[in-house]
């Protein structure tokens, strides 16, 4: 990985070492790391992150997400493959990642409630946040993710 513009861990290494200890401390509580990574995956699709993207599809691979999944993420409406708890989630993702939009309704945020505890809530809440963040630090940065070998 390498940055076109600036590094944020060179540069800002104190801020750097509190945003991932932040993430640190949500994920914590044992959310399941698959769903972490969905996650992650979805809001970088939003966002149009190349070097998240790039990441979070690797390690969902290397978790054994199956590649089907990955394939339709985007479309989880309109696909069997997902869990309603997961779909809770993907909703609660995409309406705090388009904030300015959705303002966060309470038809994404009511069905949290069927499948999460309150701090199970909240942590996602902070590790939509973060990844919000982060996108936000590799896209204004330009990271560049690594190429595969072909």
């Amino acid at each position: 990985m390498h940055t076109e513009r600036l590094s944020p861990p060179d540069l800002s290494p104190d801020a750097y070492r509190a945003i991932r200890a932040v993430e640190a401390a949500a994920r914590a509580h044992g959310l399941p790391e698959r769903l972490i990574e969905l996650v992650k995956l979805r809001a970088s699709q939003i966002n149009g992150c190349a070097f998240c993207l790039d990441m979070h599809s690797r390690l969902l691979r290397a978790a054994g997400e199956p590649e089907q999944r990955l394939h339709v993420l985007a479309g989880w409406r309109d696909s069997p493959l997902f869990t309603a708890a997961e779909r809770a989630v993907l909703g609660w993702t995409e309406a705090l990642t388009l904030v300015a939009e959705t303002h966060a309704p309470d038809v994404a945020y009511a069905p949290l409630r069927d499948h999460f505890s309150d701090r199970e809530i909240v942590d996602l809440t902070i590790l939509i946040g973060t990844i919000n963040l982060w996108n936000r630090l590799a896209i204004g940065m330009r990271y560049v993710h690594d190429v595969a070998a072909a």
